[in-house]
């Protein structure tokens, strides 16, 4: 097939030589050390059978590719191979949820869109936050992270603890990102006492204070250092993280050196991460530097499309998080069900332009991205 096109109903040729009326599946993730399937989770290693012969399909669609009729079953029965009329499309596997609360944030980081358009308050009602919450408890067997942030500062929300209560109880895992300003000694304690959550992020670019508060408009390192300080050393999660944003200059080491031996020895595992330009919605941090390439994917945490929902607090649900202003709005929630934003067309269409199964406009926001994967 060519690239980035739509794979063809092409005869996979079966061990007898008898024409199959299969294709590779368009949406797998296919790299060098694994081919990766979002819809069933899997993946194939090199070592594993039939990875060699997917990826003699997917790289040369002139290539002889023969496998046994076992091979062959075993393949269709991952839905590595499939139909070559079967539409993929409407599919998804729920891994991650983005649920905001409200739209507001405390500080304007400039590496976030909030640094430039800053959004009207507005929180959303209780009773579509529980609903939602609700409908999402039927796919908790896959769900293995619920964050309560897309670009506000959850914390903010006075119903912050009885929201990852209410997760908890649903059965769902509460993921916190949070820049800690509002993570008092008194709600650590309290989320202590529930259970504690599936995973925590801080984000915490500097704690020089005066860069501090330029760079994120707020006084806060102080505070924000008070409060690591006494949850350090507590087991909030499994998985308890500093991310320390910056561009990757001099500035940046610095500040992870700094943090990294500030927390040395605690719970918290120190990160280092440039920032990036949100598809194009900041001036600042990494882009895509492709020509001509072709969209076949998404490796933003999982497969966006197919294993995200992200929700605004007015109950619509946008294709990604990078999509701060809300020019692809796949569903709202006031109407539909989750199950219907998901498996609707609108989020269809994107997963086929993301593919590369259907040729997207040429300002589609993942051709900014540099999570789009392209071939």
């Amino acid at each position: 097939m060519k690239r980035g096109n739509k794979p063809s109903g092409r005869g996979i040729a079966s061990a007898d030589g008898v024409a199959l009326d299969l294709k590779i599946n368009p949406f797998l993730h296919v790299d060098a050390h694994q081919i990766y399937n979002p819809h069933t989770n899997s993946a194939l290693k090199p070592d594993d059978r039939g990875f060699r012969e997917l990826h003699q399909i997917y790289d040369d669609e002139s290539a002889p590719c023969s496998p046994p009729d076992k091979l062959r079953s075993l393949l269709e029965e991952g839905e590595w191979l499939i139909n070559a009329d079967a539409d993929l499309s409407h599919r998804f596997h729920i891994k991650y949820v983005s649920l905001e609360s409200h739209t507001v944030c405390n500080q304007a980081c400039y590496f976030c869109p909030v640094s430039i358009s800053r959004r009207d308050p507005y929180f959303m009602p209780t009773e579509l936050y529980e609903s939602i919450v609700g409908q999402l408890a039927k796919y908790r067997d896959t769900i293995e992270a619920f964050s309560m942030i897309q670009y506000n500062e959850p914390t903010v929300d006075k119903r912050f603890l009885d929201q990852i209560r209410l997760l908890k109880n649903h059965g769902l895992p509460p993921a916190l990102l949070t820049n800690a300003t509002g993570l008092t000694p008194k709600r650590v304690d309290a989320i202590m006492e529930m259970g504690g959550l599936s995973h925590l992020s801080i984000n915490l670019s500097t704690i020089d204070p005066e860069r501090y508060a330029k760079e994120r408009g707020g006084s806060h390192v102080e505070l924000v250092l008070r409060y690591l300080s006494y949850m350090k050393d507590l087991e909030i999660a499994p998985n308890m993280e500093i991310q320390v944003l910056g561009t990757g200059d001099d500035n940046h080491r610095r500040d992870f050196q700094e943090i990294s031996a500030e927390f040395a020895g605690s719970r918290f595992e120190v990160k280092y991460s440039e920032i990036m330009d949100r598809a194009g919605n900041l001036p600042v941090g990494q882009r895509p530097n492709r020509q001509g390439n072709r969209l076949c994917g998404c490796d933003q945490t999982g497969s966006r499309p197919i294993q995200w929902l992200h929700v605004t607090p007015q109950g619509k649900c946008v294709l990604c998080c990078q999509d701060y202003y809300e020019d692809y709005i796949v569903g709202d929630l006031n109407k539909e069900t989750v199950e219907e934003v998901l498996g609707g067309e609108k989020m269809a269409r994107y997963r086929r332009w993301l593919h590369g199964i259907e040729e997207s406009p040429k300002d589609f926001i993942c051709r900014k991205c540099i999570y789009a994967r392209t071939r």
